[in-house]
């Protein structure tokens, strides 16, 4: 046991959504007495989501939102795609907590505004980096070389995935390392078609399971999705990984875990005699009262931009730029993928077959370009995959058709018209210290600055665009679409942010000038810091992020420990 002396902790937390939960969990199962400090409400796993399994038709304008309270409360969270009246109570309230959204550029910033954060709402796709990925920044020239690779990182990937449950296919494929997977989710029958027809015209296109954190197989407290849907209302049986159904409960269960909710962080303390962070002050968001905690140590896991922002609001005669700032890095090299390019194809075939339920995931195109090996030269450097998913008519659009008795029935179970296969690409975005998160002179009402950004997108990623744009018609012309049509223009790129895979900020490196954080995700300037959450990144990748986040947790915490065991934090 690792007991505090002189601290009210052993450890803080701040935040408790994908990361913070893995790290209140590998803590507190480490002996640690650990706090969480969450800004958002109290929300309980399962009798919080009041949405769950709601018809439309129970819910106030026939489960459509209130304009006026949207407009008012939600202007940005709105815009995402899982925003919705029946989970409206699991985001962020722009009107009580603004960013600064009309100077700089523009940026989506979509939050939680609950214990759990987006771990209820995210998409759940979960893929490992590649060799390739870490290496890239050392091979290009962009950015800064990562100081570590996939050999030191698989491990903890494996154990992730192990306890987060992950379905899917094992394919072989060196740029999309398999896991520890979960039998995969059943296809439906156009998906096995297109597959075949990808092999034979196109055989450097793989089309797999979307990898996903959803269980297909029971895990102990949480059972095998049902295919109810739709997932962001909040999974009761802990289905799909969020903090409220794993990560939380497990740390719970050590009886070392104190979560305090509406706790707005306002800054860390540092203590220059020290060389450590020696308080964390608290305003309560229900209150307003202040309060301040010590630890022997910080896990930063508030998300990529939470984290820049509170890290920048820290200063002191040390860092006057903002805690750990020495190598004014810090809020710098803002990353997200860019999307909305793709195409739609429409297949004749399998009219006979439909589907039954809500299967949570579609399936997944790797990257193709670019890869180790190939001389083509596209114009751009890194890559993109697509994300896909397929779906039909069903028997409403035939309702007004003639007949009567059996032959009716049979024919409205049969889907009016083709099958719809969409493929959206998703690219990867350079690092680039010009895209930041900085601090605007407007302040909360806490009276912490809100943030606002400087982002623009890089010919890079516009010469990549123009490539994700022709290769989706390719690929539905590969695979015997009768007829498609092109998805979003190539000239005109998704808002910066509506990725949701906002990353940098604090990026991982081993020059202490040129960096924020070591290959421990130990800030180089104050030893016992740790930040885990997408700050850390270097690079983008063109995968969905979340899984290495929560690898690079546990290997952060697991170094932690030994560092706090052996008396040097």
């Amino acid at each position: 046991m690792i007991t505090a002396k002189n601290f009210d902790f052993d450890a803080i937390v701040v935040g408790s959504g994908i990361t913070g939960g893995w790290a209140a969990k590998e803590l507190t199962e480490k002996g640690l007495k650990v706090l969480v400090l969450e800004r958002g409400r109290d929300l309980q796993h399962g009798t919080g989501y009041l949405g769950e399994h709601a018809p439309s038709w129970k819910m106030p304008f026939n489960g459509k939102s209130d304009r006026k309270v949207v407009e008012e409360e939600f202007p940005v969270q709105s815009k995402v795609y899982a925003f919705r009246t029946a989970n409206r109570h699991f985001w962020n309230n722009d009107k009580q907590n603004p960013y600064a959204m009309d100077e700089g550029t523009p940026f989506e910033w979509y939050r939680g505004g609950v214990v759990g954060g987006r771990s209820l709402m995210w998409g759940r796709q979960t893929y490992r980096w590649s060799e390739d990925d870490f290496k890239a920044n050392a091979r290009d020239g962009h950015g800064i070389p990562w100081p570590v690779g996939y050999e030191d990182i698989a491990p903890w990937y494996s154990y992730v995935e192990k306890f987060i449950g992950v379905n899917g296919r094992k394919e072989g494929l060196p740029q999309l390392p398999d896991g520890e997977f979960q039998k995969p989710m059943p296809w439906f029958a156009i998906e096995e078609t297109v597959r075949d027809r990808l092999k034979k015209n196109a055989p450097e296109l793989t089309l797999t399971n979307a990898r996903t954190a959803i269980l297909t197989e029971d895990l102990p407290g949480r059972s095998a999705c049902h295919y109810c849907g739709p997932c962001e209302n909040g999974c009761s049986t802990g289905s799909y990984f969020s903090s409220q159904s794993s990560t939380l409960p497990a740390a719970r269960a050590t009886r070392n875990l104190t979560i305090r909710p509406n706790s707005v962080v306002e800054r860390l303390e540092y203590d220059e005699t020290g060389k450590r962070i020696s308080k964390v002050h608290v305003i309560d968001s229900e209150t307003l009262k202040r309060h301040e905690f010590s630890a022997r140590v910080v896990f930063l896991c508030a998300s990529t931009i939470g984290s820049a922002q509170l890290l920048l609001n820290s200063t002191s005669a040390a860092f006057p730029n903002g805690l750990g700032n020495s190598s004014g890095m810090l809020g710098r090299n803002l990353m997200d993928h860019f999307l909305g390019l793709g195409s739609v194809g429409i297949f004749m075939e399998h009219q006979d077959s439909y589907y039954y339920g809500n299967r949570p995931t579609g399936l997944y195109i790797p990257r193709f370009r670019n890869l180790p090996g190939q001389d083509e030269d596209p114009g751009f450097v890194r890559g993109y995959g697509y994300q896909t998913m397929v779906n039909t008519s069903n028997w409403t659009g035939s309702f007004n058709q003639k007949g009567f008795g059996a032959g009716l029935k049979d024919n409205l179970r049969k889907p009016p018209a083709g099958w719809m296969f969409v493929a959206a690409g998703f690219g990867e975005c350079l690092p680039n210290p010009n895209n930041r998160v900085y601090l605007s002179k407007k302040k909360d009402r806490y009276g912490i600055p809100q943030v606002a950004f400087e982002f623009s997108w890089g010919e890079n990623e516009k010469a990549m665009a123009r490539d994700v744009h022709a290769q989706a018609k390719r690929i539905m012309d590969a695979a015997g679409a009768a007829f498609s049509m092109s998805l979003g223009d190539p000239e005109t790129l998704s808002v910066p942010g509506s990725g949701i895979h906002e990353m940098g900020t604090a990026r991982m490196g081993n020059d202490p000038t040129q960096s924020v954080v070591n290959k421990y995700n130990q800030a180089h300037d104050v030893p016992n810091l740790f930040i885990t959450d997408g700050s850390f990144m270097s690079s983008s990748s063109c995968v969905n992020p979340s899984l290495t986040y929560m690898a690079f947790t546990a290997r952060a915490c697991d170094y932690a420990v030994k560092q706090m065991q052996a008396g040097t934090i």
